[in-house]
């Protein structure tokens, strides 16, 4: 329902400043009545029907407010893109941590040996050995000279024993065979009376050879000597070359000798 205005009427007073002061009480009351009507109608008029005034201007900005507490840790994002090489490279980074040692890798090849080191020290001196017995010591040394020359295939055989100690000497085969290990001396000289070449073997082997051109059919001597070292139960003789001369003269003027003996045995 609309309300119905109520009119007021004011009688107007006569001129002065009297009635200028009366006409603003009037006013005032006038204000204060329409005021409490306002108010009157606004509870009994609807909503719909209630008149507004117009909005008023934006108040200036307020003073910022304190900063809120730091959020929680958010998820690990996913990588990001490899970017383009832009052609300069960086500064060198820090060294990383060492990593796990690696599998031991093949053996090297062998390296050149060291220069011998310093001699050590002198040891201690030693005890004082055991006297010997010369007559212990072996004693082979054997001579045989050549009276009938009835040679073996090219083998030299003095038939003839001038001396045999110990036995090493065989008259059959013109061979000396070792009974104790060590070092002998070989000597012999041998008649011509031509072309003679003789070689010196031992266990088949040649260990030297002489030989003498005698075209004039003179008697001459060819002789010769070596050391050689023998292990037990090895041979040694003399042999001819017949290619280059195997003429033994045997007479009764001159004789033909092959010896030999122990300097020393191998384990003095």
């Amino acid at each position: 329902m609309r309300s119905q205005k109520e009119t007021f009427h004011v009688p107007k007073e006569a001129g002065g400043e009297g009635s200028l002061s009366s006409r603003g009480r009037m006013a005032s009351r006038l204000w204060l009545v329409a005021c409490a009507l306002a108010v009157i109608l606004d509870v009994a008029a609807p909503q719909d029907t209630v008149c507004q005034a117009a909005a008023g201007r934006d108040g200036h900005p307020g003073t910022p407010g304190r900063a809120g507490r730091p959020g929680q840790k958010g998820d690990l994002g996913e990588p990001g893109r490899a970017s383009r090489s832009t052609g300069i490279q960086g500064p060198k980074g820090d060294p990383g941590q060492p990593g796990p040692p690696g599998m031991p890798g093949n053996q090297g090849y062998r390296g050149p040996d060291g220069p011998p080191g310093p001699p050590g020290e002198e040891g201690d001196k030693g005890q004082k050995g055991q006297v010997g017995d010369s007559m212990k010591q072996p004693r082979a040394a054997f001579s045989a000279s050549l009276k009938n020359h009835k040679p073996i295939g090219n083998v030299v055989v003095f038939d003839n024993v001038i001396t045999n100690q110990d036995d090493g000497y065989d008259l059959q085969t013109g061979k000396f065979t070792c009974k104790d290990a060590g070092y002998y001396y070989f000597s012999f000289q041998v008649i011509s009376n031509g072309n003679l070449c003789l070689r010196l073997m031992h266990q088949g082997n040649q260990v030297a050879t002489f030989c003498d051109n005698n075209k004039q059919g003179l008697l001459q001597v060819n002789s010769g000597g070596s050391v050689l070292y023998l292990a037990k139960g090895e041979s040694v003789w003399l042999e001819t070359d017949p290619q280059d001369g195997n003429n033994i003269n045997v007479s009764s003027d001159a004789d033909s000798v092959f010896s030999g003996f122990l300097l020393f045995p191998s384990g003095a």
